[in-house]
């Protein structure tokens, strides 16, 4: 209102003052200090020569009012010279934003900068008051009702300012009802199913459903109307939409009016147009049929199939239309027409290859399914482009068809990549609970001179195991896509690091494999290796690994017979000693003592079932030949949700080779979509193994383990399956003792005995002569045989079996981001053995109720840091130390309901 009272009072002012007309000979600018004098002088209507009057200087007045940059205009007269006295609007110095959170400060400065007030431009008061009644739009658009934005303009010397935008967000308002008039036929919850936006209920804390938005809103209505147009109801409308706002601004109700109208069915079907392909292949896409309920979601895809087929056999340009017409009279029919414009047949010209600077042409060319000279397919060229996308070699790859000038059936599709540094050299921190702390380093080229081929060298290490392998690839060793690798490793393994029984593996091989694509989704392969493997036990290694008891040379070896040992063994059992670690004890003193040895013979020891290593040795070379196969439809190699995979291996030895086995596995998962939000996963792993030729049995470093992260969640790795036998020892004790140096204490140095050579042995055994005597042993033992004792029984002493059954679900909970999961799962399975012994625990053939189980959540999350995955479990029916009590044959289960695992790359 100000400006208008000043533009008024200079008109009035100028009217007075020019009274009289001139010929102006000169204009003179006064006041400038930013702006230029160009855009001035191009918007005044006056120059030299010109005359002026009231009139003239009026318009002057408008036109630099109107420019925006200048607050004051006045307009004087010397002489004939026409004086402009400008005052400018003030300089932005800077642009300030507080209490913005939902629209960042970089879109708010992008605002500013488009609209020319940005540091450094001139204030425009009239473009400040419009961005800040948009972004109050904005807000509100938002469900922000009590969102508020103002501005302060600080002045400044120098005729500069500071513009502070202060934003007061509020709080979205939430959606307390959706109201739904006139639906006759389905209630609201069927309705409102598929919607964006929801009712707002206390328990969905992180859930933004029930902030409402005018644009989801939009979308949710079109989501309405194809629900009703997918079941008949051609009438549908919506009447109308009301949107209410509480007094305080933080709930919101809407109504939506709706008309169902009636249900349509289909009359006739046609198809017009010129469908290229035959009328019959044409009409078998049709998704609809003569009496069906009309569908626009089969409409639409129908139009889209036979587009696709048409675009697929060179009809790049093709347009498929429905044309659906209501019947006349009450029978609520519709005919379908799809009128079809194939255009003309499109043939390539050429497959260019833009942005490789460093990838050979022909590694990008003998990828693509869209040849040169062929009719144009947008599937293969689709294809093609998915192919280079999966080699990893880019960072992007778009594709682009170009018309050839001059033709009208001839493109040019040209590939368009941006090439990422192929060559790594990685060093990795990992730990998991079961292995510990691992590290790792990889020098990896998985395009190695820009040939497509991989090469790659890695050393890793943690408490289980140390690895070093190198690998090489040719994935087009022949130009039909055959594969051709070498693989070199050696490896040590320490298996009671995770819950095995005790024995390391040392080992060393090489191998040759070759691939071949069976089709786009499925690939056959084929392995020929040899293996040196080594295997180190402990002293008490179990009875399958290695027989017990067991003496190998008992030629020097002495016993004492129980009835020599009892006297002793009484004064020490009523001094509170224990049986062969200290002399008797009388009154406070050792007593020197010796018991008459003599010299052990082979009638006296046990006859012992061989154990695998007294079998086969403990060295082996083994030639290795492997089959595999698999089929991978997933839409994503980490954290997939949809599609399925399949791996089948089998891996043998060469018969002649020292040890003859061979090993069978299946993975498979499978994505089942339950709705839009919610995915349910499948997947299984079945092993088998045995031994052929003149062995009966497979390998126990060859066995499978079940338990842990990957197989069977919330119970220790490994632990589930066949437990090893203890090792059973023969019973010593000492023969003697003698104070040789007078002192009275008892010194480990003096406690010896002489045996039948002659020489200082710490003990002796025992020869059984009444199975139930004291002091003989623990256990009853066998006259005439040297007396026995088992170690002690450990439930983490897990020796694995030659079958593998495992089974699990999982149904995976819709989260925000493609980098996090998480999952609700129920795990099964174990390891069971053809080959048990008496003496083993937990040790079934194979049988569905001995499968362990457990329930849980868990959650992975693809971090800066590296892979992370944690998981709770509940085991299902574990067996504890009370059913043990009950039934000796089982072992306790060794729970561990939290289980994570993390890894690092630096």
């Amino acid at each position: 209102m100000r400006k208008v009272l000043l533009f008024f009072w200079l008109w009035i002012l100028s009217t007075v003052a020019f009274a009289d007309a001139f010929k102006v000979s000169d204009v003179r600018i006064e006041g400038l200090q930013r702006v230029s004098a160009s855009p001035v002088f191009a918007a005044l209507p006056v120059q030299a020569g010109d005359i002026a009057d009231a009139e003239v200087v009026r318009s002057t007045i408008r036109a630099l009012f109107k420019t925006g940059f200048f607050a004051n205009v006045q307009v004087a007269r010397d002489g004939n010279v026409l004086i402009v006295i400008l005052k400018e609007f003030p300089a932005i110095k800077s642009v300030t934003f507080d209490g913005n959170k939902a629209i960042k400060t970089d879109q708010l400065n992008d605002i500013f900068l488009d609209n020319g007030l940005s540091e450094g431009e001139i204030l425009q008061q009239h473009k400040l008051e419009g961005i800040t009644r948009e972004l109050g739009r904005q807000y509100i658009s938002q469900g922000r009702y009590s969102a508020s934005v103002k501005t302060e303009i600080k002045d400044l010397p120098n005729n500069m300012v500071d513009i502070e935008v202060l934003i007061d967000e509020g709080k979205a308002a939430k959606i307390r009802h959706i109201n739904i008039v006139g639906n006759n036929t389905f209630n609201d919850k069927e309705l409102m199913d598929d919607f964006e936006q929801r009712e707002s209920v206390w328990w969905k804390f992180f859930s933004s459903s029930d902030k409402y938005t005018k644009e989801k809103l939009t979308g949710d209505i079109e989501t309405l109307e194809s629900y009703y147009l997918d079941r008949g109801y051609l009438d549908f409308k919506i009447l109308s939409s009301q949107i209410s706002v509480s007094p305080d601004k933080r709930s919101v109700f809407i109504t939506l009016n709706i008309s169902e109208g009636d249900v349509y069915t289909v009359g006739s079907v046609d198809i017009a147009g010129d469908p290229i392909v035959s009328e019959a292949r044409a009409k078998s896409l049709i998704l609809l049929s003569k009496g069906d309920v009309y569908s626009q979601a089969r409409v639409t895809a129908t139009t889209e199939y036979m587009t696709t087929l048409l675009s697929n056999i060179g009809y790049t340009n093709a347009k498929v239309e429905s044309n659906p017409i209501k019947q006349e009279g009450d029978e609520r029919k519709v005919d379908l027409t799809f009128f079809i414009d194939p255009g003309k047949r499109v043939y390539v010209r050429r497959v260019e290859f833009k942005g490789n600077t460093q990838t050979k042409d022909e590694v990008l060319r003998r990828e693509m399914r869209q040849l040169e000279g062929s009719s144009a397919s947008n599937a293969r060229i689709e294809q093609s482009k998915v192919r280079l996308e999966r080699l990893g070699f880019f960072k992007e790859v778009s594709v682009e068809t170009v018309d050839v000038p001059g033709s009208e059936d001839l493109v040019d599709v040209v590939y368009e990549v941006e090439e990422q540094p192929s060559g790594t050299i990685n060093a990795s921190l990992t730990y998991a609970q079961s292995t510990g702390i691992g590290v790792g380093l990889n020098v990896e080229q998985t395009n190695w001179l820009g040939t497509g081929k991989r090469v790659d060298f890695g050393v890793q290490q943690n408490s289980y195991q140390t690895v070093y392998s190198f690998n090489y690839n040719d994935p087009y060793f022949t130009p039909d896509g055959v594969s051709r690798g070498f693989t070199a490793f050696y490896r040590t393994r320490d298996y009671e690091k995770i819950n095995v029984t005790s024995y390391t593996t040392d080992s060393h091989g090489v191998e040759v494999n070759f691939g071949y694509p069976i089709s786009e989704i499925s690939r056959l392969g084929a392995s020929l290796g040899w293996v040196h493997q080594s295997v180190e036990t402990g002293i008490y290694a179990p009875q399958e690994i290695k027989g017990s008891p067991h003496i190998f040379d008992y030629s020097s070896l002495v016993y004492v017979r129980q009835s020599d040992l009892q006297d002793v063994f009484l004064e020490k059992f009523a001094a509170g000693g224990t049986l062969g670690t200290a002399p008797p004890l009388v009154n406070g003193e050792y007593q020197e003592y010796s018991i008459p040895t003599y010299a052990v013979t082979e009638d006296m020891l046990f006859d012992t079932e061989p154990g695998f290593l007294d079998e086969n040795g403990d060295s082996f070379n083994t030639a290795r030949f492997g089959l595999n196969w698999s089929r991978i439809t997933l839409n994503r190699g980490i954290l997939a949700t949809r599609g399925s995979s399949q791996r089948f291996n089998f891996m043998a030895t060469v018969p002649g080779s020292e040890l003859e086995y061979y090993k069978v596995t299946y993975d498979a998962q499978a994505f089942m979509p339950l709705t839009r939000n919610f995915t349910l996963r499948f997947k299984t792993t079945l092993g088998y193994g045995d031994g052929y030729g003149d062995m009966d049995e497979l390998p126990f470093f060859e066995n499978f383990y079940a338990g842990g992260f990957g197989s069977v969640r919330g119970y220790e790795r490994s632990t589930l399956g066949p437990k090893a036998s203890p090792a059973i020892h023969y019973e010593t004790v000492y023969s003697s003792w003698e104070d040789k140096d007078g002192d009275g204490n008892y010194l480990d140095r003096e406690e010896l005995g002489p045996n039948t050579a002659g020489s200082d042995s710490r003990g002796a055994y025992v020869l059984c002569e009444d199975p139930y005597a004291q002091g003989a042993t623990a256990y009853p033992c066998v006259p005439g045989k040297l007396d026995i004792g088992p170690r002690n029984y450990s439930n983490k002493n897990a020796f694995g079996g030659n079958i593998l059954v495992e089974l699990g679900s999982e149904l995976i909970l819709p989260l925000p981001s493609n980098s996090t999961q998480l999952v609700l799962f129920v795990d099964s399975g174990n390891a069971f053995s053809d080959n048990c012994r008496d003496t083993q625990k937990d040790c079934y053939t194979f049988d569905l109720g001995e499968l362990k189980s457990s329930y849980g959540v868990g959650f992975t999350w693809i971090s800066p840091m590296g892979p992370m995955t944690f998981s709770y479990a509940i085991p299902i029916d574990r067996v504890t130390t009370e059913d043990v009590k009950n039934d000796p044959t089982r072992s306790a289960d060794l729970v561990e309901r939290f289980q994570f695992t993390f890894g690092a790359g630096f």
